[in-house]
């Protein structure tokens, strides 16, 4: 059974937003079809805009109250409910005015649920077309885990330091095929779902102790995490590309090396990631085609919407990423 996860989720100022955006974008295209002048249209745009506006409002207040149980049924059925929601409450804000004489030229019910049914299917098929649109971006991450998050170099590399390590420091070499194993477990699984930070910090400790193994004091890490809540909910597989461009792009075209910060903290209901790592202008090593950047960013915007952003700029010989996402337990 499909869950309503499909649905708009009214409690994302995003999501808000554009409603907002759409519902009034047609009250305006309605007031331009109906209306002769620019006079004309603006006056039409004021009155149906003063009886559209409450009925707008208190519909999106009672499916912000009603989201959390409409999203444990199925796709349809909740898309009935909202159409029960929506529909109820413009009945009775409608049937309200009328009582109250508040309005002149109130249009009349048939009229007004009509518009509000016509309304509400494009949102709805919107939103949809949307969910579709960044939906792939999921099953991408699979793929991308597979072939480009962790570079063949990579591979190859870790097992080369293993195996230098079986003899002289057997207990050391077998950590090494732990963190191995449990790294490609964790980027062969379907990752759909938000994890904690904690258990991708974890996961980045594990790949950049095989980086170690290689790199040895070229690669030093600098971990600005206590204020760093465990519990907040990201998407998977978000830290740990953004490392491997910084150890690749950053600390390998370096003779000696140099300094990864993670910085992670929390303001204002928000967490805060930022990674910084070297950024020499003059080399000749391969240059990212910053295919990791994108997909990060088209999962911060599937699962977080306008909530969520990621950024990357250069700052006196540095390259930085900084995400923010909302903090969700």
């Amino acid at each position: 059974m499909r869950k309503a996860s499909r649905l708009p989720n009214i409690h994302n100022l995003g999501v808000n937003l554009r409603i907002l955006l759409i519902v009034n974008g047609l009250l305006a295209l309605a007031a331009l079809i109906l209306s002769t002048d620019t006079r004309e249209f603006f006056v039409l745009v004021t009155a149906i805009s003063a009886i559209a506006q409450p009925m707008l409002l208190l519909s999106l207040l009672l499916l912000y109250l009603c989201y959390p149980f409409m999203r444990k049924f199925n796709y349809w059925l909740g898309i009935a409910i909202t159409f029960l929601i929506v529909i109820l409450t413009c009945f009775g804000l409608h049937y309200l005015f009328s009582q109250l004489l508040i309005f002149e030229n109130l249009p009349t019910l048939t009229r007004t649920l009509f518009f509000v049914i016509v309304v509400t299917i494009i949102t709805l098929y919107y939103f949809n077309l949307h969910h579709r649109a960044y939906s792939p971006a999921v099953a991408e991450a699979r793929l991308q885990a597979l072939q480009a998050r962790i570079r063949p170099h990579f591979l190859f590399n870790s097992i080369n330091a293993v195996l230098s390590l079986i003899r002289s420091q057997p207990k050391q070499a077998e950590t090494a095929l732990e963190d191995m194993a449990d790294l490609f477990r964790v980027l062969m699984a379907d990752n759909r779902d938000l994890v904690p930070l904690a258990q991708e910090i974890g996961l980045c400790r594990q790949y950049l102790a095989l980086e170690k193994l290689r790199l040895e004091d070229r690669l030093l890490i600098q971990w600005q995490i206590d204020d760093m809540p465990p519990d907040a909910l990201i998407p998977p597989l978000v830290l740990q590309p953004l490392l491997e461009n910084a150890v690749y792009h950053g600390i390998e075209p370096l003779p000696n090396g140099g300094t990864v910060t993670l910085q992670i903290y929390t303001k204002n209901k928000e967490v805060h990631i930022i990674l910084t790592n070297p950024y020499a202008t003059l080399n000749n090593h391969h240059i990212g085609n910053k295919m990791a950047l994108k997909n990060i960013k088209e999962r911060l915007t599937l699962h977080f919407d306008l909530e969520a952003s990621l950024k990357n700029k250069k700052i006196e010989g540095k390259y930085q990423v900084h995400i923010v996402l909302p903090y969700k337990k």
